[in-house]
């Protein structure tokens, strides 16, 4: 089996595509109904809620999860992504901090309030 993508559900498709776009330095193709943010690995959709019910018929709020999840990014130097994003005024949750099993990230908000966390792999503290 292959994980292929993520799908972000919203109201703000074209704000979503927008930002994903520009933190991402990625392009995005579709409409203001479904995006698809092209990556170099998974896949992100960007989808109209609303759409998305009346496709599948059936109401995602009765299933609507709790938004304890948050998307992860690789990336080479999480410094220098920290002040470009500093930049673009971007709602942070935690600044660059490294931890000891072997990873330097910061966290940051999406318009809908998703947590995104940009990473730099670097040799674990033992």
């Amino acid at each position: 089996m292959k994980f292929v993508d993520v799908a972000i559900l919203t109201e703000q498709v074209v704000a979503m595509t927008r930002f994903y776009e520009t933190v991402l330095q990625a392009t995005a193709v579709g409409d203001e109904i479904h995006v698809e943010v092209k990556t170099e690995g998974t896949g992100l959709a960007i989808y109209s809620r609303r759409a998305a019910e009346t496709d599948m018929g059936f109401d995602f709020s009765t299933y609507w999860g709790s938004g304890n999840f948050t998307l992860g990014f690789n990336v080479e130097d999480v410094d220098a992504e920290y002040e470009r994003l500093k930049a673009l005024d971007v709602e942070f949750v935690a600044p660059p901090t490294t931890y000891p099993w072997g990873a330097r990230s910061m966290h940051f908000r999406d318009p809908d309030g998703n947590i995104v966390c940009f990473r730099s792999r670097i040799e674990p503290v033992v």
